[in-house]
């Protein structure tokens, strides 16, 4: 699939997806280690579907489907932390 080059690809960061937790996010990133080993998987998950996004990695489409799904999942687990970090 070749995709406009004028076309930005958006990455996913967390404070971008949860601005009214980024307080939270800096927070469980100092203080908690599980937090930042998912927010590390989280973030190289979403630079690898821009990179496939992109064109710079061309996978099936099963591929990227999945790393979608894992993003997902990481980002579901990373706002149940923030929420209860919230309350």
């Amino acid at each position: 699939m070749l995709l406009d080059r004028g076309m930005s690809i958006e990455h996913h960061s967390l404070a971008l997806e949860f601005p009214e937790h980024r307080e939270s996010i800096h927070v469980l990133k100092q203080e908690n280690a599980h937090f930042q080993r998912l927010m590390g998987e989280y973030e190289a998950a979403d630079k690898e579907i821009v990179r496939m996004e992109e064109g710079i990695e061309t996978p099936e489409d099963s591929v990227l489907t999945e790393a979608k799904k894992r993003r997902l999942e990481l980002k579901d687990s990373l706002f149940a932390m923030l929420q209860e970090a919230g309350s």
